[in-house]
């Protein structure tokens, strides 16, 4: 059998160490045996929220510290199966739209799982109103960070934006939305790359001053939540992740797009040059993973 091409997509400087030393890794090794058996991503997809599931399962028992164990196991294998099905799509050339939306889907799925299971065995009208908090909070940090992620990928390999192949799946137009939704702030640093003859040097420059903020945001991945709610689990106080969720990992969120856009303007006027906004929007570039 061909060996799957190699995972271009992510950029070391940026990623959690615990996908670089133990989820990808995982994932990989795991590739050959889904690949053998055309088990598709989207399968893989809903597999992995099947997983969350489970886990959101688990930790409802919070109570007893077993569960909380096995709840994090299974998020675990949750985030491999978040990164496999992502492998398999870029290994079959099935990669599309309506995937990418699916598998965005999934990860918000599990999310949802485990706070609605946390809010059941609080059974507080407090901790109903935090896990609401918590769940508007995680979607708005969680869809800014992968936009920010997707476009730092793209930036660094020198590509500028380009206009998103038409969809009529309602869906997908939704997804790409909301997704897309920080875009139109981040345009003038996109339109001096698109106008450069040769991107290498300003994409270069730009990756090294835009990958310390980028790492700053790089505490909204879910592998920092997954590790959160077991933490808070095993303490016996599940609202102290949603404490966590509410306050720091917003300021993170702020504090990480303000740096990175005054990166940007720092470039911009290092290159003398200040581009008139124009009418095309960059698609959406969240991306599976």
């Amino acid at each position: 059998m061909t060996a799957p091409p190699t995972d271009r997509s992510r950029d070391r400087r940026i990623e959690d160490p615990t996908n670089l030393w133990i989820i990808h890794p995982a994932g990989r090794r795991l590739l050959p045996w889904f690949l053998a058996r055309r088990i598709s991503a989207n399968a893989v997809s809903v597999a992995g929220l099947c997983l969350g599931a489970m886990a959101a399962l688990a930790y409802a028992n919070w109570h007893a510290w077993p569960f909380a164990v096995v709840g994090l196991l299974l998020s675990v294998g949750w985030l491999i199966f978040d990164g496999l099905d992502g492998m398999v799509a870029r290994a079959t050339g099935t990669a599309s739209p309506l995937g990418r939306a699916l598998d965005g889907l999934c990860d918000h799925g599990v999310f949802a799982l485990i706070y609605l299971g946390l809010a059941i065995s609080v059974g507080t009208v407090e901790g109903w109103a935090l896990a609401w908090a918590a769940g508007a909070a995680h979607a708005v940090q969680s869809n800014l960070y992968e936009s920010e992620r997707a476009r730092f990928h793209r930036r660094c390999a020198g590509i500028a934006p380009v206009a998103p192949a038409p969809s009529r799946n309602p869906l997908v137009i939704l997804y790409d939305r909301v997704a897309g939704s920080l875009d139109r702030f981040a345009l003038r640093f996109d339109t001096v790359l698109q106008r450069q003859r040769d991107t290498g040097p300003l994409a270069a420059r730009y990756g090294a001053e835009a990958t310390r903020p980028m790492r700053l945001m790089s505490l909204l991945t879910a592998n920092v939540r997954v590790y959160a709610i077991f933490l808070a689990c095993l303490a016996g106080n599940p609202r102290m992740f949603w404490w966590f969720e509410i306050v720091p990992l917003t300021a993170v969120l702020i504090v990480g797009l303000t740096w990175h856009r005054m990166v940007e303007g720092r470039l911009i006027r290092s290159m003398g040059a200040a581009p008139e906004q124009h009418s095309n929007s960059e698609p959406s570039p969240t991306q599976r993973t």
